[in-house]
This record gives C-alpha cells, structure tokens and sequence, in this order.
C-alpha cells in the first residue's frame, strides 16, 4: 500500500472511489424503485415523452398544441423558464447597480430610500410578493369586456395587456444568421482596432467599420426579399382578447417578483464590490481632473468587478431556481409544466429526475460562463 502514500495517486484514487460509490447507490436505488413499481404493474422508463401530450399550456414560447408530444410540453415549460429568468437576470441586475450605486451617493435622503428599498425587498419572501403583484393586477385593473384602450390595438385588462404583433411569415432563420455573422464580423474588427489603437496611440475609425459589419447582412438578407412579415393586431371580444401579443398577469408577477427580489441583492454586491475599492482610486482619478461620474464607470466599478462577479454567480443561480415558484401563480414554467405530466402520465419518478436534469445542467451551465467571465476581469500577476 506504500502506492498510497503518492498525494497525487491518492488524490485521484479518492475521487474514483467516491464516484464509484455515488454511481452504486444511484444504481442500486434505480434497481429497487424500479422492481417495487414492477410489483405494482406501474410502467417505467421514458417513453412517454413521445406520447400525445393532450394538455393545454396557456403561454407558449414556441408553437404547441396539444396533439404534440410530451417531450415538446417539457420544452415549452424549460422556454418559458428560460425567458422569464433571463429578463429578471437583466433588468434585476440594471435595477441592481443603479440601487448599489444610490447607496453610495452623498445626498443622505437618496441613500436612505435606496436602504428602505434594499431592506424592504430582502426580508419578506419572495413567494409573498408574488401573491402581492399578481392579486394586484387582478384587482386593480379591469376585466377584458371594460378593457382600457390605452391606445389604437393596446387593451390593458386584469387579463394582461395585448399589443399588436409583428409576426415573421418567412426569413427568420436567415435573418438570425446574418445578424450573427455580423456580430461576429464587428467583434473581430473591433478587437484588431484596438490593437492598432493601442500600439499606434492614434485613434481609427474601427467602430465605424464595425456598425457597418454589424448592419450590413442583415440589411442584405431584408433586401433579397426573402424576408416575409405579417401584423397580427388584437382584438376585444365579449369574454377574452383575441389576436396580437398576449403578455398575461402571470408572467408580469412572476417577473416582476423575481427582478425586484434579485436587484435587492445585486444593489448590497454592487455597493460591497464598490467599498472594496481604496479610497486612493478616488482621490487620483479626482487629482486628475475626472468627474465623479467618470471616476465611477471609468476606474471604480472596472476594479470593483473583481468583487462582484463570485457572489453575483451565485445570485444568478439563486433567480434561476426561484423561477420554480411560479407554479404557485400558474404560470407554465417547468415545474408546473411537468408536474401536470407526472400527474397524466402516473411516471413520477421520470418526470421529477428529467426536471431535475435540465436545472442542474443548466445551473452548471450559468456557473461556468460566470467563472469564466470572472477568469477574464481578474486581476492578472506574473
């Protein structure tokens, strides 16, 4: 056993061990569930996910109906999910640092709403003010036959509001493409323009080239004439409104919980990361003739960001598990999504380990962007 006195062999023989035994015990445990199922006649495996979903979902991301398959329901679930945490990530984070930044400011009545603000928003649950926002445009607003026509093809009702809608009829795929080329194409020219700044020390004109790059093939694609578009205006009838652009209570309350409930914690992040900042960056940049503003964004916050972004991950992930919650709302995320199929299909076990899959996979996802945009703004040493 002397091998085992090698610290890197007995770092990697531990972790196999544990590994090994981790994938025993999930083994063993799948062997004995699916046994006592057996004995009660009940199916197992996944193959329902290609059976006949016949459910409705009242949000749609992406065309469903219910002839589709169970596995195009999960997905429509796992797109609402994203889209909502995406938007509460952005606007939270938006919100976040102009809160943070207000913590900071001279002036004691702004810093002392922007504490209430914090205050307020971080120590009541967050599943209590989604019932807030939620019962609120219920009450508040009006039912869909006194609907406000807040103007021509707007209706704002306790149903949601509705807009018109400019929908693609053909060429979406296309456009997509050439818009990422040119973002591609403008990355690269900027990156190269940069350089020549740098090295030269005069400036050029690489942003010019670069909108240009960024615009240009989508502009060719649109005058190909292979791009269709189509206006779908909304239309009020006696119990709902048909027709356009349907943004419902739901998914108002639920994103407007989960971006106010992030921005708290961003807004004490962004003021922590701003603090650990030396004073001496203040009275340099000041020495130099820099505004206070300019001093923020151009020498305060880049340095601070070697502070926020550890613990902004973690915030990040914390939104993107709390989206779980808008099952108490009724908004088809994929928690509500594939609760209904667990209870249609009777495969508990299945549904509860996909759903499972899909947040730990995409949380795994999130914490590795991070890290890596956290790898790029630290602090480099030789």
């Amino acid at each position: 056993m002397l091998f085992l006195n090698d610290t890197r062999f007995r770092a990697v023989f531990y972790q196999v061990v544990a590994i090994s035994a981790v994938l025993l015990a999930g083994w063993v445990m799948y062997r004995t569930a699916s046994a006592n199922l057996a004995k009660q006649d009940i199916a197992t495996g996944f193959g329902f996910l290609s059976r006949q979903a016949g459910i409705a979902i009242s949000e749609t991301s992406i065309a469903y109906g219910p002839t589709d398959t169970v596995a195009r329901a999960i997905l429509v679930g796992l797109v609402n999910t994203i889209k909502v945490s995406f938007l509460a990530a952005l606007f939270g984070t938006i919100i976040g640092v102009l809160v943070g930044i207000g913590r900071m400011s001279t002036n004691p009545l702004l810093s002392r709403l922007m504490l209430a603000y914090v205050e307020l928003l971080r120590n009541v649950p967050l599943l209590l003010y989604l019932f807030l926002w939620y019962f609120l445009i219920i009450l508040v607003f009006p039912p869909v036959r006194q609907a406000i026509q807040l103007f021509p093809g707007f209706f704002l009702s306790n149903s949601g509001l509705a807009m018109p809608l400019l929908e693609w009829q053909s060429g979406f795929g296309l456009t997509l493409g050439a818009l990422a080329f040119g973002i591609a194409a403008a990355l690269v020219v900027r990156a190269v323009s940069q350089r020549r700044r740098i090295l030269s020390g005069k400036g050029n004109a690489g942003w010019i080239i670069a909108l240009v790059l960024l615009v240009l093939p989508v502009l060719a694609v649109w005058s190909s004439g292979a791009v269709s578009l189509g206006w779908s205006a909304p239309e009020a009838g006696r119990f709902r409104l048909t027709g356009g652009l349907q943004i419902r209570p739901e998914f108002v309350a639920l994103l407007v919980g989960l971006m106010l409930n992030l921005s708290a914690s961003v807004a004490e992040i962004v003021r922590a990361g701003i603090q650990a900042v030396s004073k001496g960056q203040w009275e340099a940049a000041q020495a130099l003739g820099l505004p206070r503003s300019r001093t923020l964004r151009l020498v305060v916050l880049p340095q601070a960001l070697r502070v926020i972004i550890p613990p902004l991950t973690n915030t990040y992930l914390t939104v993107f598990k709390n989206s779980s919650l808008a099952i108490a709302i009724g908004y088809p995320d994929l928690v509500m999504v594939s609760n209904t199929i667990m209870n249609q299909t009777g495969q508990a076990m299945e549904t509860i380990a996909i759903f499972m899959g899909i947040y730990l996979g995409l949380s795994v996802l999130i914490s590795l962007f991070m890290n890596w945009y956290n790898a790029r703004v630290a602090l480099k040493t030789r």
